[in-house]
């Protein structure tokens, strides 16, 4: 199927993505501000650059595009136009978030993933930190 959207346009589209402080990420963080944690953003230091760390817990948590990253639902599917373009990358980017994930999880941090599409509702952000939280036990 074609692009709806014409060369340039779509090249504006994709520059407008953001990679930090995305909506699925600020959900997370104002949740875990208003129960009351303390977190550092973006850890630069760590594999992986984690999107939000809690050092109190030794926990860092990535809040993953689920298209972006592959996740298993809908929204993680492979494009239909330009497959021969998108697949690769979206493999490498599979393949370095597990290397980026082992490395992390090597140095003695525990990971957690949120996904994109679990964090739709404000159901499933309380449902989210109720799992993080959970973690801290």
């Amino acid at each position: 199927m074609a692009d709806v959207f014409s060369q340039i346009k779509r090249s504006e589209i994709m520059k407008a993505i953001r990679s930090e402080d995305t909506i699925p990420e600020m959900k997370i963080r104002k949740a875990l501000h208003g129960l009351g944690h303390r977190f550092r953003l973006h850890a630069r230091h760590l594999p992986g650059n984690p999107d939000i760390i809690l050092p109190k817990y030794h926990t860092a948590i990535q809040v993953r595009g689920c298209f972006w990253h592959g996740h298993s639902c809908r929204d993680g599917h492979t494009p239909q136009s330009r497959r021969a373009y998108w697949r690769p990358k979206l493999e490498k980017t599979k393949r370095r978030d597990y290397r980026n994930d082992a490395s992390l999880r090597r140095k003695g941090w525990r990971l957690l993933v949120v996904w994109e599409c679990r964090i739709r509702t404000s159901s499933g952000v309380a449902r989210e930190i109720a799992r993080i939280q959970k973690s801290f036990a």
